[in-house]
């Protein structure tokens, strides 16, 4: 079993832009304008990233799997500095309950092994659904 004290620790926070200002972090990745909301989706929009049919509708988004590729290899960089310190991640949508804490788990999967040891923390997932316009296709 590797030692997890010679792991680089990465904490990785998904949360909704709507609900409160992003968490502090080195690295803040934002969904919002680029990538397809399962929001505007009715039968998707009460789900949350604990639903199959969620996290299908967001890895399928195109780019969306380039990012979490791209943001492992900035951890990297950031983690290969003089410092063994905490590499913190946050990730944002809208109401951080799809496409935020999906991404936040994928990346936790994609760091996880003998380099890292990531942990991820859901701030707005259990939230209540953000009402808001649907007309206006946020990252349609």
């Amino acid at each position: 079993m590797p030692d997890t004290a010679s792991k680089c620790p990465v904490r990785i926070i998904s949360f909704g832009y709507l609900h409160d200002s992003p968490p502090a972090a080195h690295l803040t990745v934002d969904l919002r304008d680029h990538f397809r909301d399962p929001h505007i989706a009715p039968e998707l929009r009460h789900m949350t990233a604990d639903d199959a049919p969620v996290r299908a509708a967001v890895l399928a988004t195109a780019g969306i799997r380039d990012l979490i590729e791209a943001t492992a290899l900035a951890v990297a960089a950031f983690a290969a500095g003089p410092s063994t310190n905490l590499v913190t991640v946050a990730v944002g949508c809208a109401g951080g309950r799809h496409r935020a804490p999906t991404f936040a788990r994928r990346l936790s999967a994609h760091l996880a092994g003998e380099a890292y040891d990531p942990t991820v923390q859901h701030r707005d997932l259990h939230k209540p659904v953000v009402q808001r316009r649907t007309q206006q296709h946020e990252g349609s």
